[in-house]
This record gives structure tokens, sequence and C-alpha cells, in this order.
């Protein structure tokens, strides 16, 4: 089954579907009130995300996402709360430290 990638005014949606009306199908039942923007079937039936293109990459030998799981993990999901405990444990900036727990909250960390 291909794999198609799905663009609202709201959100970037990735899924199966044997064809393009049936990703249309999807979104439309998901979240009906979206206007698709953009639907492109992927290449290859799968999909990767760079973690430097969501501004992930890291030098040092810490991994920020098992960092930002346990903020999140230690903030019950409050996202602000795991914001400032990652800022905190990190000593990075807030736009950083954002990106990185809103990257993982989007993996269902």
């Amino acid at each position: 089954m291909p794999l198609f990638e799905v663009e609202t005014d709201a959100h970037i949606i990735i899924t199966w579907a044997d064809d393009e009306p049936a990703a249309q199908a999807v979104v439309t039942d998901a979240y009906p009130h979206d206007t698709v923007t953009r639907l492109t079937k992927r290449p290859r039936d799968t999909w990767v995300i760079s973690k430097g293109a969501l501004g992930l990459a890291t030098a040092s030998p810490t991994d920020p996402c098992g960092v930002a799981r346990d903020c999140l993990s230690k903030a019950a999901g409050d996202k602000v709360h795991a914001i400032r405990l990652y800022m905190h444990e990190t000593g990075t900036d807030l736009e950083r430290a954002r990106k990185v727990i809103e990257s993982n909250m989007v993996m269902g960390w």
C-alpha cells in the first residue's frame, strides 16, 4: 500500500492508502474542517524525519530525545513545564527546548 503525505491548512499527515482519493478520505474523516493544500504519493513506503531539520542535531553525548522524554514524564505531559525542565537540565534556550519537547510530544513520548 502506498504512503501518502497530505498537507492541510493545519496539519501534515502521513498515511497509507490505496490511492489519492483514499488518502483524501482519511484526512476528511480525521480532520473534517481542514482543507487539503497538497497531496503527494511518497516514492517509498517509509517516512524519515531528520533530527537536524528539526534543530535536534547535537554534538554532545546527551540524547536530546531521551532527556525530552524524561522531562515530559516528570511534567506528566504538561508541555510548558516540560520545556522549563528541559531548559534547566540542558541549559538550552527557549526556542530549542520548545522544538525538542514538541517534537517528542508528536512522537508519542
